[in-house]
């Protein structure tokens, strides 16, 4: 939530604005209205007229109303206007969708709508109220918006002019959110299918799918028989070994991780070298597991360091695996859910060495290892990009709103 401050003027405003901006209260621009009236009993999965719930407000309906109930119910209640902006009242209360002016039945009081008749541009009101907080929200267990709540609310805003500018810009900043978040969605979809395809499901030993030249059924074996497993290690107290020191070996945390990657190339802290005996020592080419929290999860080592026992070292010591085809199956489906099913038996959900090296897996010869390994390094970094252009914009999009408003 943005604070409050007695200035009237951004820090930072388009060229030619310099007018102290102006506080009202939404009431002073519109009123609100919401349904009377509710049709939950008369959905079905198809239908003429989107019915929206709270959980699928501004989102793809999954329930519709016929056309006769809706005439009916437009006939004798209030119903929005295009341009009105709708709000959710409770769930993730305030979140806000300009209303289209198709035709959409929107469930009773859990969604109610500003009538302002162009007193204030939306795409501004809706980025002012994606971190300024609704004016006395009550409730003891349950937060909920009232008329009275939305109404009270004060807004800080310029004139509409500037307004629409502002507006503008974000829109077209969150459009470039939304491509990038796409583009990220649909490679992720991509791989976690091929993932599927591309190694043989419990059972076979063939995959569905192969690259051209390649036959022939994939070994199976134990993990344990084909690549060293040991547990990390941590020297107590830990905050004694940690230095800033030139000559410090690198201290590999889950933090780490780069969004997006499975490649681990730097590290936040680093230890003194007489900690390292009294940890696991890790090299370049290793691959680390998570043994906890979200366990299951491989990363490929890009550097030399030491890993505690929050970590499994899996080293590739009889060269029977292309490392981008080994950090591949280790997160294949197949993989995590043996993780869980040998996890479930603890009081603690965590993996150790010995069920680790007690899992399944099939593989095949190198030549084509490294052909599914180069496969999914290049999705992989692909979707790396799109998460790191995502994190950069959603960092741009949080400063500009602080330093853009009032």
């Amino acid at each position: 939530m943005k604070e409050q401050t007695a200035s009237k003027v951004p820090q930072i405003r388009f060229k030619g604005f310099g007018e102290e901006w102006e506080e009202k209260t939404l009431g002073a621009l519109g009123r609100v209205a919401m349904n009377k009236r509710v049709f939950k009993h008369q959905t079905s999965e198809t239908g003429d007229v989107p019915f929206y719930k709270i959980g699928t407000f501004g989102k793809e309906p999954d329930s519709f109303i016929s056309r006769k109930l809706f005439d009916e119910y437009k006939s004798k209640f209030p119903y929005p206007l295009e341009g009105d902006l709708l709000i959710s009242a409770s769930g993730s209360i305030g979140r806000i969708v300009e209303y289209s002016g198709k035709d959409e039945y929107f469930q009773d009081s859990n969604i109610v709508w500003l009538q302002h008749n162009g007193a204030v541009v939306n795409a501004f009101l809706k980025q002012y109220y994606s971190f300024v907080e609704w004016a006395g929200l009550e409730g003891s267990t349950i937060k909920r918006l009232y008329n009275k709540n939305i109404l009270e609310t004060r807004i800080v805003l310029p004139n509409k002019e500037e307004q629409t500018q502002i507006g503008e810009y974000f829109r077209e900043l969150d459009s470039l959110i939304g491509l990038h978040q796409r583009k990220h969605d649909k490679l992720v979809t991509l791989k976690n299918a091929m993932l599927q395809k591309m190694f043989p499901q419990p059972g076979a030993s063939i995959p569905e799918v192969r690259f051209k030249g390649f036959s022939g059924e994939w070994v199976k074996k134990k993990l344990g028989e084909c690549v060293l497993i040991q547990r990390g290690g941590s020297p107590r107290p830990i905050e004694n070994f940690i230095t800033q020191d030139a000559n410090g070996i690198n201290w590999v945390k889950i933090g780490d991780v780069k969004i997006g990657s499975r490649y681990i190339t730097q590290t936040e802290e680093k230890i003194k070298p007489e900690g390292v005996s009294k940890s696991r020592e890790v090299f370049k080419g290793d691959l680390i597991l998570s043994n906890s929290m979200s366990f299951g999860r491989p990363y490929l080592m890009a550097i030399d360091g030491c890993i505690h026992d929050g970590w499994l070292l899996i080293r590739n010591d009889k060269n029977l695996f292309d490392l981008d085809y080994l950090l591949q199956l280790l997160s294949s489906e197949t993989m995590t859910e043996q993780y869980r099913s040998l996890a479930a038996g603890g009081v603690v959900n965590n993996l150790n060495s010995a069920l680790v090296q007690s899992t399944n897996i099939s593989f095949p010869d190198k030549p084509e290892q490294q052909k599914i390994g180069t496969y999914f390094r290049t999705l992989d970094e692909l979707i790396s990009q799109h998460a790191t252009q995502l994190q950069k914009l959603q960092q741009i999009k949080s400063a500009c709103l602080e330093k853009m408003f009032v």
